[in-house]
């Protein structure tokens, strides 16, 4: 890419954050997380109490990406073929021949919402681990290549218990960040009331193209990070393990550590927010920002932290606090 390429590219970016802006009113630090689980090229597991747009900022950011969406609607009696797709048998009516096609499921597309991931069996979450990490589906021994960009945006209900699957660890580990969405402030919520029950909608207009995002995930890559931030996530992500770690916090209520994917998906992280901010070099505060989204789901307490009440966020402001540059 030339100069002016890349110049393009990082001038979109606040036009995209603006068009997204038009539907989606707060939620900043949840749409930055998002851009950048979609620039370093990961997934994001969005997690909320049922209303606070998790939907609609999916769907807001596919029109305001033109890329192609699909939605997928998790529910008990899913089966992964509804995911993936099936072989249907087809006949030549000029031959007679029959063979067998695979018809594309709507894991197809370059960005999918997989909403309520929680509300179907392990069987078909499981359908979705291949296609996440490998960007393509194995259907009776034939591979099936993703479109690419491929973008999975997963969304979970905290609050309910009867009738919802929890997500293996092994799955979890997949998504590169695990986003918190909160309730909005007071003037966010009037903003929302007044905006939503009138007669006009707004209307999003696409800013980036499936090109532009290949090129802003291949940018990313190329941001830099100095040996020392380097070495201070390779430190923190091993302190998250109760065996090796010297933090009080973690040797007490820590059960299972991060794995050395922990480390590779902050450093992307990092890169991707310093280029949403224009910058072409990862910083300590970058770090520390995604810290929390990166780690929570990669961080497992025991018995003694949940009687005490205490949550992964805990453990990640005890790592941030005890591991220095």
């Amino acid at each position: 890419m030339t100069e002016q390429d890349v110049t393009r590219l990082l001038q979109k970016i606040p036009q995209l954050k603006q068009e997204i802006g038009k539907v989606i009113v707060g939620q900043q630090e949840v749409l930055d997380e998002v851009l950048v689980a979609l620039l370093a090229g990961g997934h994001a597991l969005l997690e909320g109490v049922p209303g606070l747009a998790k939907t609609l900022l999916v769907r807001t950011l596919a029109q305001a990406t033109d890329l192609p969406f699909r939605r997928i609607q998790f529910t008990p009696d899913l089966m992964p073929t509804d995911i993936l797709g099936t072989e249907v048998l087809e006949e030549d009516h000029g031959t007679g021949h029959r063979s067998f096609k695979f018809n594309e499921g709507p894991i197809f597309a370059s960005l999918v919402l997989a909403d309520e991931i929680n509300r179907t069996p392990p069987k078909t979450q499981a359908a979705l681990l291949e296609a996440m990490q490998e960007g393509h589906v194995t259907y009776a021994g034939q591979e099936h290549a993703l479109p690419k960009p491929f973008f999975l945006l997963a969304t979970q209900n905290p609050i309910e218990q009867s009738g919802t699957y929890p997500l293996p660890e092994a799955q979890l580990d997949r998504f590169l960040l695990y986003v918190r969405i909160g309730y909005p402030t007071e003037q966010e919520e009037l903003a929302v009331l007044s905006g939503t029950t009138g007669a006009v909608r707004a209307e999003v207009r696409p800013i980036l193209s499936g090109e532009d995002v290949r090129q802003l995930q291949l940018l990313t890559r190329q941001v830099s990070i100095s040996p020392e931030l380097l070495s201070f996530v390779n430190r923190l992500v091993r302190a998250t393990r109760p065996a090796t770690s010297e933090v009080p916090f973690i040797k007490e209520y820590g059960r299972w550590g991060a794995g050395p994917r922990a480390g590779q998906a902050l450093i992307l992280c990092a890169k991707a927010r310093a280029l949403l901010q224009g910058r072409f070099a990862a910083t300590l505060e970058d770090l520390r920002a995604l810290a929390p989204a990166v780690l929570r789901h990669r961080v497992l307490l025991n018995f003694n932290a949940e009687a005490e009440n205490l949550t992964p966020d805990d453990a990640v402001a005890a790592l941030l606090a005890a591991v220095k540059v």
